[in-house]
């Protein structure tokens, strides 16, 4: 059972780290202090923006259960 969450983990950890780098950037890095990042996003996201967030949102609670998993089996 530990190694199926230990893998489980391992693979939403991965995915979650491809979804994150699949998302646009928002903006509020070091170029923004200084007034380089004068751009506005007035179009709204998109269908696919969308549900890429739901499908980072998904990976990260299938994580964060892993995570509660393993706490619970290593514990005892």
């Amino acid at each position: 059972m530990e190694t199926l969450f230990t893998v489980l983990l391992v693979l939403t950890s991965l995915i979650l780290i491809l979804l994150v780098l699949l998302h646009k950037g928002r903006g509020g890095g070091l170029s923004d202090m200084f007034g380089g990042g004068v751009s506005s996003s007035l179009g709204g996201s998109s269908v696919a923006e969308r549900n890429l967030d739901r499908f980072t949102i998904g990976m990260g609670v299938i994580w964060f259960a892993c995570v509660i998993a393993l706490g619970l089996l290593l514990a005892y």
